[in-house]
């Protein structure tokens, strides 16, 4: 079992940064890859980025390619989402996500309580 606990969510107005965190606690964090999720209002629950378990390979969602950045410390178990250019559209519930290396949820197992991101414009 992994659990998960993201922070660092907020208002922010448009062109803004926010850095999202996520703590992992019971099995080796390392052990998994980590992703994270968006999910709007009346959407569906969306990819938005994710990190192999080293650190040394990372993918992300084209809406948000060149202005988010995932990275994670496994010393001190725990990944990040750096947002920046932040446009009323990123406005969603951000979750944070631990499993197999990939875009698609159901390749993770284990799950945060989420953390809301609202972008004014």
């Amino acid at each position: 079992q992994v659990q998960l606990v993201e922070s660092g969510g907020g208002l922010v107005q448009a062109g803004g940064s926010l850095r999202l965190s996520c703590a992992a606690s019971g099995r080796t964090f390392s052990s998994y890859a980590m992703g994270w999720f968006r999910q709007a209002p009346g959407k569906e629950r969306k990819f938005v980025a994710a990190i192999n378990r080293s650190g040394t390979s990372t993918y992300y969602a084209d809406s948000v390619k060149g202005r988010f950045t995932i990275s994670r410390d496994n010393a001190k178990n725990t990944g990040y989402l750096q947002m920046n250019s932040l446009q009323p559209e990123d406005t969603a519930v951000y979750y944070c996500a631990a499993g197999q290396y990939g875009g698609s949820w159901p390749s993770y197992n284990y799950w945060g309580q989420g953390t809301q991101v609202t972008v004014s414009s």
